[in-house]
């Protein structure tokens, strides 16, 4: 029964979006998914691999393929700050462009100032026009992080030398919904690694509306795309955990999904990167791999078309989807020695789990550190013994 009210209430969304005007008349999302060779029966596969990305039932697939159509009924407006721009490489992906990035390349990107062609002042103008034309429809991204405070002018955007920070406040008065892109823009980033020269800001400290924080260095093509099309499903902020990411994102940690826990829990760790237990595929938790710690979901999504993603490829996740990563995190390459037997950030990394307390957050430090103290000492070979 509350599948049903469900799948109603998101077939009514859908249908009142289907009365707005889409942004470009001469060019819908059937059309340029078939202008660039993806048949109707890949569309279909990627619709479903997003609903089970939601965690929405398989019965769902249709809506989630209708809301991808849809998708150029709401534009979106993606402001750069302080960052590598690897956040928006990370969707389009210009290797190889998947259904993610031609949607919200080709039709969705309202403004995106690597991408389009404009420069100088017809640049500001469009962010002006663009603003004002969808004034509380458009979803606004930001990536990077933000100087504030009476360091604001070590970013300055466009003609009139307005600083990142003025363009974050004024583009977020007027936004349906608004996502920070990576962890510069959710957390600060490195541009706030201590002692942090120009006072950078995680997009939530610069403006007093909700945000929605989608972290990760870069964050994958799928969190950036899926939280999009759960807006287009709902009209609403999914759940959020304690740090303002989606749980259906960030709601369990590296460690659970990795294909290397079963080496964690059999003891079998790698020594020194090219030792024979690296060459192995043991777990990489002695040589720094912090995915205990951090919430994401990069163990299950992967990078590039899902093929890999940092730990596959045989380096430790360092964190860099948590607050503070380039501080609380290092050394990337060796254990969190200093925090083995408490935790992190005073409450601990798990208290993003929003249903655990302070004791039980201490135990699960200590069982980490002691489960691999104990399991890599059963597991050494006795002339290591």
């Amino acid at each position: 029964m509350e599948q049903e009210k469900l799948y109603q209430k998101i077939s009514t969304r859908l249908g009142e979006l289907k009365k707005l005007a889409p942004m470009k008349e001469d060019m819908s999302i059937a059309q340029l998914l078939d202008e660039k060779g993806i048949s109707r029966r890949d569309f279909m596969k990627w619709a479903a691999g997003m609903t089970a990305m939601l965690s929405l039932p398989s019965s769902f697939t249709p809506l989630m393929a209708q809301a991808a159509e849809l998708s150029d009924r709401l534009p979106v407006v993606w402001l750069h700050m302080a960052e590598c721009t690897g956040c928006s490489e990370s969707l389009l992906r210009t290797d190889a462009p998947g259904i993610d990035s031609l949607i919200f390349d080709y039709i969705s990107l309202e403004y995106h100032e690597t991408l389009m062609a404009a420069a100088g002042w017809q640049a500001e103008h469009n962010l002006e026009q663009a603003i004002e034309k969808y004034k509380g429809k458009y979803i606004l991204m930001v990536e990077g992080g933000i100087p504030a405070g009476d360091s604001d002018f070590y970013l300055t955007v466009g003609p009139h030398g307005t600083t990142g920070r003025e363009h974050a406040l004024k583009a977020s008065e007027s936004a349906a919904a608004i996502f920070a892109i990576g962890t510069c823009s959710s957390f600060g980033g490195v541009q706030a690694a201590y002692p942090n020269p120009t006072n950078a800001q995680g997009l939530s400290k610069i403006t007093n509306k909700p945000v929605i924080n989608v972290p990760g260095c870069p964050p994958s093509e799928k969190n950036i795309v899926g939280n999009i099309l759960h807006y287009i499903l709902f009209g609403t902020l999914p759940a959020l955990d304690a740090y303002s990411r989606p749980k259906w994102a960030y709601g369990l940690r590296i460690h659970d999904l990795c294909e290397r826990r079963g080496r964690f829990d059999a003891g079998e760790f790698v020594q020194e990167f090219g030792d024979e237990g690296a060459k192995k595929g043991y777990c990489l938790y002695k040589v720094g791999c912090k995915g205990p710690y951090t919430f994401n979901n990069c163990s299950r999504e992967r990078f590039n078309q899902h093929t890999s993603w940092p730990v596959q490829a045989g380096h430790g996740c360092i964190g860099c989807s948590e607050p503070d990563f380039w501080d609380a995190m290092g050394p990337f390459e060796e254990p969190l020695g200093d925090r083995l037997y408490s935790t992190l950030y005073g409450l601990g990394a798990d208290a993003t789990a929003d249903k655990v307390g302070v004791a039980l957050l201490s135990a699960t430090a200590v069982g980490i550190a002691a489960h691999a103290a104990i399991a890599a000492f059963k597991g050494a070979p006795k002339d290591e013994e």
